[in-house]
């Protein structure tokens, strides 16, 4: 069974020794930023040998259509009962915290602390997410336009929800 391991005494060596006397999984977080920054270049890649240029400019509709569906896909990563299957490895349940959404704290140590930390932060995930749109909008923006609405729709159908349960408490 794993231990929190906010509460381990610092075993960093080299570079990373006396950042902070908590267990920060720094080389993870590297291995991360790697990882994001191979995706970014591979997908860059790819675009380009398809022929694939990025448009010279983005619509105001696409940019704001494509940060809702960023929220919505980053929540339903991080947050989403469905989805926990996805983050146990590296989470442990805490509790439900409504609107089908649970509470989890990340896990282990190194990459694995590293990869929870990441799976239960929306905003964490919102880069990842909102790369990955960018990319798909390049590579295939009729398809991706189709996606992003659909989850658009849904992030502006929950925050109607949320507001009419406040309004049905008022009342």
């Amino acid at each position: 069974m794993d231990v929190p391991t906010n509460l381990d005494p610092p075993t960093a060596r080299g570079p990373f020794s006396g950042y902070s006397i908590e267990h920060r999984p720094l080389a993870g977080y590297a291995i991360l930023t790697a990882a994001f920054g191979a995706g970014v270049a591979g997908t860059s890649a790819v675009a380009r040998a398809a022929g694939r240029e990025p448009p010279e400019r983005v619509r105001a509709g696409d940019v704001v259509m494509l940060g809702l569906a960023t929220h919505k896909l980053s929540r339903l990563i991080a947050k989403d009962r469905v989805t926990s299957f996805m983050r146990a490895p590296f989470t442990r349940y805490q509790e439900a915290s409504g609107q089908g959404e649970v509470e989890e704290e990340p896990r282990g140590r190194g990459l694995r602390l590293a990869v929870g930390e990441l799976l239960v932060c929306p905003y964490c995930l919102g880069q990842w997410v909102s790369a990955s749109l960018a990319a798909s909008f390049v590579l295939a923006p009729r398809a991706t336009r189709l996606v992003a609405a659909s989850y658009s729709a849904q992030t502006i159908a929950d925050f109607l929800q949320l507001a009419y349960l406040a309004g049905e408490k008022r009342a």
